[in-house]
């Protein structure tokens, strides 16, 4: 992914529609032939009212939004499609020729509006695209609608890493600060996007050497919105309560033990959901991830200072973090493991030992997380500037190839398609060695059962790699379509990899003439001059190269040139 330098006070762009494909398509579909609409729901910051917007573009379509200040009023929310003093029968009526009906925050409408919109479902000749906030008071007539089974509902889930980091990237923020803001946001687009600008415009974000790329490292902003996810700790009115709270607060990056705090304190603020308790009951930590940063920000300096612990030394803590890598490491095995006391060393903005940021980078790496690889480094490179580990991680994570003697050195020979002898060299009985036996066999089915072990086990480039091969080891067409999907859906995870042999698959899901305008596009031809070449509108151009963004996984123009040049690049 492209990224570029922005002055720190410049305001986030607005940001594409990105990800939620599956999701766009059942909403376009909910008002089809002999089908009556569809009920959004979700936390609120989810995107439900974005997803919506995307859906109905370009359609013909009345749109109504639940307030709360005119929930007493009947009918607010239709005031302007409907006459003063109009009867329920007769609003049904005029609203019977609105082909589709857009009805926002319907968890807000007042009871009448609720009732009008629950008939409308009944009689079924309006098509409804209804968004509602999950766990919220609604009106009986709007919550029916689905558990009366009136109309099929979406539960909207948050958006996945994958997509919001290709929001964040797009604005220059380094993988970091992208990581430890969906930590924070949990899924809230509209906090995340609060705390982005903040960040911007308040100067907060300083520049990543040699990389054009900006970081956030030190106290988060107390913005409104933050305040407002924070009111259920805020609004305790039992000291001892608000005192707890502050007490894990300032003990993060670490859990408190039990027998520190009051039991019965305890029991009521996890009743609440407010705090975590170990399986083991041994432990307790905030649930929320934005509980704690907002609280220590949010105290005094002499408050702070009392219930900060005594100066602690984290040194223990991340060397323990560092063995369970390594061991995952040499167990050939990088599933994700909990490293907090790492990630709050960086966001404090705290130096990072050499030893500890190679090994974190090498398990990145590994994992096919190639920017928070060579972000690690980075990091262990401001401790140690000569650190030959980190060094090496942070040109591995550019693209060379690994020149050392241990298995996955060994294994890269597979990976480029020449297992030769890496069948003998490699672990006995490894996921590896049956990699490059499916591999020397030219066995599709093997390789993808090979894929798949490796994506169980944390390694998503090698998984996709893995399948990539299947692809053209195949001989059944459906197979090879199966595992091209497979595949390309694990790159997309991998944080804009780019291999030899992924090198075709991400192009080769567009159709030729998408491809043949995607080409034009990554070569800096503008629509219009695309058009022109090719004999066609722009508007036609301007369809083709939405329906390529969909399929790529991206909204940005400056993308292009990458993808159309993955046959050019080298090994991860």
């Amino acid at each position: 992914m492209r990224t570029y330098e922005q002055d720190a006070t410049t305001p986030v762009p607005p940001w594409p529609f990105t990800g939620r494909d599956e999701e766009l398509e059942l909403v376009r579909g909910a008002w089809a032939a002999g089908r009556h609409g569809i009920v959004v729901t979700g936390p609120a910051g989810h995107g439900k009212t974005r997803l919506i917007a995307e859906a109905v573009r370009g359609t013909d379509h009345a749109r109504v939004t639940g307030t709360p200040e005119a929930r007493d009023l009947p009918f607010a929310a239709f005031a302007h499609l409907l006459p003063d003093g109009v009867s329920p029968q007769r609003a049904v009526q005029i609203l019977s020729g609105v082909r589709l009906l857009v009805v926002d925050d319907a968890h807000l409408l007042d009871e009448a509006s609720a009732a009008l919109v629950h008939q409308l479902a009944v009689h079924g000749r309006t098509r409804l695209v209804v968004a509602a906030v999950d766990g919220v008071p609604a009106p009986g007539a709007v919550s029916r609608l689905w558990t009366g089974e009136l109309l099929p509902r979406l539960a909207l889930a948050p958006l996945p890493f994958e997509d919001v980091a290709q929001l964040l990237t797009a604005t220059g923020l380094e993988t970091l600060t992208v990581r430890r803001l969906y930590a924070v946001c949990r899924g809230d687009l509209r906090l995340l996007r609060d705390l982005v600008t903040t960040l911007c415009v308040d100067g907060r974000l300083t520049p990543v050497a040699g990389t054009g790329e900006r970081a956030w490292r030190g106290a988060l902003p107390l913005t409104p919105a933050v305040r407002e996810r924070l009111a259920p700790v805020l609004e305790r009115s039992a000291v001892a309560e608000r005192e707890t709270l502050e007490r894990l607060a300032f003990a993060e990056p670490l859990p408190l033990p039990l027998d520190d705090l009051d039991l019965d304190v305890l029991e009521r603020l996890e009743t609440d959901g407010l705090i975590h308790v170990d399986d083991q009951g041994g432990a307790v930590a905030l649930a929320d991830p934005l509980h704690g940063p907002a609280l220590r920000a949010g105290a005094g300096r002499l408050r702070a200072r009392r219930l900060t612990r005594a100066p602690r030394d984290v040194g223990p803590d991340l060397e323990s973090e560092q063995r369970a890598l390594v061991g995952a490491i040499e167990r050939l095995d990088v599933r994700a493991v909990p490293t907090p006391v790492g990630e709050w060393v960086v966001a404090e903005g705290a130096r990072v030992p050499a030893g500890y940021a190679a090994v974190r980078a090498r398990f990145a790496r590994l994992r096919g997380e190639l920017r928070d690889a060579a972000a690690w480094a980075r990091e262990g490179l401001r401790s140690a500037p000569g650190d030959s580990g980190c060094r090496t991680e942070l040109r591995l994570a550019d693209g060379e190839l690994n020149e050392g003697d241990d298995v996955y050195a060994r294994y890269d020979s597979v990976r480029l398609g020449e297992p030769g002898r890496s069948v003998r060299e490699l672990p006995a009985g490894s996921v590896f060695a049956q990699h490059a036996e499916a591999l020397t066999l030219g066995d599709g089915g093997g390789l993808d059962r090979a894929a798949e072990e490796l994506r169980e086990r944390g390694f998503l480039l090698f998984a996709a790699e893995a399948h990539a091969q299947a692809v053209r080891a195949h001989r059944d067409p459906r197979a090879a379509r199966r595992s091209r999907t497979r595949a390309v859906a694990l790159a997309r995870r991998c944080q804009g990899a780019r291999t030899p042999v992924l090198a075709g698959l991400v192009l080769g899901e567009l159709t030729a003439r998408q491809r043949q305008i995607v080409t034009l596009a990554a070569a800096g031809l503008s629509n219009r001059e695309i058009a022109e070449r090719l004999t066609l509108s722009v508007r036609t151009v301007g369809n083709h190269l939405y329906s390529a963004y969909t399929r790529l996984g991206t909204g940005d123009r400056g993308a292009l040139p990458w993808l159309v040049e993955l046959p050019q690049c080298a090994s991860a």
